[in-house]
């Protein structure tokens, strides 16, 4: 969940300094996770073990890309919110198609954890531009859709870097057909690097590994810590106000994972 959160950081510094344009932030960000997953495509290991999912890359690319435009006009936290919000409800849903089962206390917390997101949501002074909400929560959809589907992973560091793989021709052709003004500079390719290379790679091979171990609520609900998180350091190291609007919603979003992960229900 820090590296989840490094991510939200590492993106918001790089596109609040103008220091990169998202789109090519996206690309470097996943071109660089490719790169160091690579030797895990090379082992020598049975056809059996490779997992080339189209539709995986297509996912992950997509949260990359929305994830990046959405932060132009967001702050860090409040991005993160956002995010897993969306992330949680998605998840959650698909849970219980499953057969997944919530007892009260789950439920309660699942309630205020949501409860959590809409307060900030609200309307008012500080509720986040309705273009940008928009944008991340179609990336929080993209990256629900690519948890839930490593959970039938049985090589997740394989998968990972097929992911990574397969995910960069998806960045190339959005870079292309968006138009934008590639400007750039050292510190913007430095901050995709480490978002792509120290943030991504490692952690999503962790994730992948920890997904079929875990059922979705719990999955969903425990990656709204990021928000706190990535909030937490927008105002040390972004400059970033914390507003009382986003204290109370980090309040209750806690309280709700606290809720859920404290026991889980009977299946």
């Amino acid at each position: 969940m820090v590296a989840f959160a490094a991510n939200s950081v590492l993106c918001r510094l790089a596109l609040k300094g103008a220091h990169i344009e998202p789109v090519l932030f996206s690309t470097l960000r996943l071109l660089s996770g490719a790169a160091v997953l690579l030797p895990l495509l090379l082992k020598k290991r049975t056809q059996a073990t490779r997992r080339w999912k189209l539709s995986e890359a297509f996912f992950l690319a997509l949260y990359a890309l929305f994830f990046s435009v959405a932060y132009i006009r967001l702050d860090a936290g409040t991005g993160a919110l956002l995010l897993f919000g969306v992330v949680q409800i998605t998840m959650v849903m698909a849970g219980l198609l499953r057969g997944e089962r919530l007892n009260l206390t789950r439920s309660c917390g699942l309630i205020v954890a949501i409860a959590g997101i809409a307060l900030l949501l609200l309307p008012g002074a500080v509720a986040p531009p309705l273009k940008s909400a928009l944008l991340m929560g179609i990336a929080g959809a993209a990256w629900a859709a690519y948890s839930l589907s490593g959970r039938s992973s049985t090589d997740p560091g394989m998968s990972t870097a097929a992911n990574f793989l397969l995910a960069v021709p998806f960045a190339v052709v959005a870079l292309f057909v968006s138009g934008s003004d590639l400007h750039y500079d050292y510190h913007g390719i430095v901050l995709a690097v480490m978002s792509g290379a120290l943030a991504s790679a490692g952690a999503y091979v962790l994730w992948y590994a920890i997904m079929p171990e875990i059922d979705a609520v719990t999955a969903s609900t425990v990656q709204l810590s990021v928000p706190c998180l990535a909030t937490l350091a927008g105002v040390l190291f972004l400059g970033e106000t914390l507003t009382l609007r986003m204290f109370f919603s980090m309040l209750a979003v806690l309280a709700g994972i606290w809720l859920v992960v404290r026991k889980k229900a009977r299946i």
